[in-house]
């Protein structure tokens, strides 16, 4: 199944897509319902589907795009998680996912657009697949661990650079308002190979290829993503783990290659769909 959020004539509506068609159902929780369904078991999930599948038929013109998630509990983010990505960065592969938080505040759906800020030239792409957990735990084997998952999207962490490396800590740079893109579906897991394993990511900067990789060259993955994860925090359904970006990404190009207001970052990944956004740059805010 592949539902989100969707907003039309300025409501809110879940949706359900078939890859062509989008069918679209108002329920009276629209706006945090998904989030609590993928806590549910899939019975719950399966009636939402099937009620949406029942539902008005738009087009994707008609609609605007949201997060699929409105209030993800967590966004954890993985960095470092392609080898390729870690030496092209000058940096070495991790021995133990290397971790940063996102906050849903910076979350933007499939065809908003990614805000460039002022203070920075130094915008860059990240295309990555998310996995949302759906059975939460602590210590959870690594052999369980792609049991928990409900469901798998699409991310692109775009970053700051320059705020990003100017400490250890990368929060600032990977926070800004308008930078993480998500969506513009949620895909359950039983549409994808075990862990997601083997899927096609191409990341694309107007008609460029820029990242080309297969989720089987992640350093650690999913169920041990889950695993770790896990050992040391309880994982709740909901949570979101932004599973890692593989190389091409801008800074690590000579000279760097930057987003700018007027481009396109396309990310898709096989089996889930495409998450597109334009670039445009932050409107100042005037002080008082």
């Amino acid at each position: 199944m592949r539902i989100g959020r969707i907003e039309y004539n300025a409501r809110c509506y879940l949706a359900t897509s078939d890859g062509e068609h989008i069918r679209a159902w108002i329920a009276d929780d629209a706006m945090t319902s998904l989030d609590a369904l993928i806590g549910e078991d899939s019975t719950a999930l399966a009636e939402v589907g099937r009620r949406c599948n029942e539902g008005m038929l738009l087009n994707a013109e008609q609609v605007h795009f949201l997060p699929p998630l409105a209030n993800a509990r967590k966004i954890i983010c993985v960095g470092l998680n392609y080898r390729d990505h870690a030496s092209e960065i000058a940096l070495e592969t991790p021995v133990f996912p290397t971790l940063f938080s996102r906050f849903s505040s910076s979350l933007i759906g499939h065809g908003a657009p990614l805000v460039k800020p002022t203070s920075s030239d130094q915008f860059d792409f990240e295309g990555e697949m998310a996995v949302i957990i759906g059975k939460g735990g602590r210590h959870i084997t690594r052999k369980d661990a792609v049991g928990h998952v409900a469901a798998y999207s699409i991310f692109n962490d775009a970053s700051v650079r320059d705020i990003q490396m100017l400490t250890p800590q990368w929060t600032a740079g990977k926070n800004f308002d308008g930078t993480g893109a998500f969506g513009p579906w949620l895909v359950t897991a039983e549409e994808l190979p075990h862990g997601a394993a083997g899927l096609q990511l191409t990341t694309r900067l107007n008609d460029e290829v820029v990242q080309s990789a297969s989720t089987s060259d992640m350093v650690f993955d999913v169920a041990e993503l889950v695993h770790l994860l896990s050992g040391f925090m309880t994982l709740q359904p909901g949570d979101v783990i932004v599973s890692g970006t593989p190389a091409g990404v801008g800074m690590g190009r000579t000279p760097p290659l930057w987003m700018k207001a007027g481009d396109r970052c396309t990310v898709e990944i096989e089996g889930i769909g495409i998450l597109s956004n334009p670039i445009e740059v932050e409107t100042p805010i005037a002080s008082a």
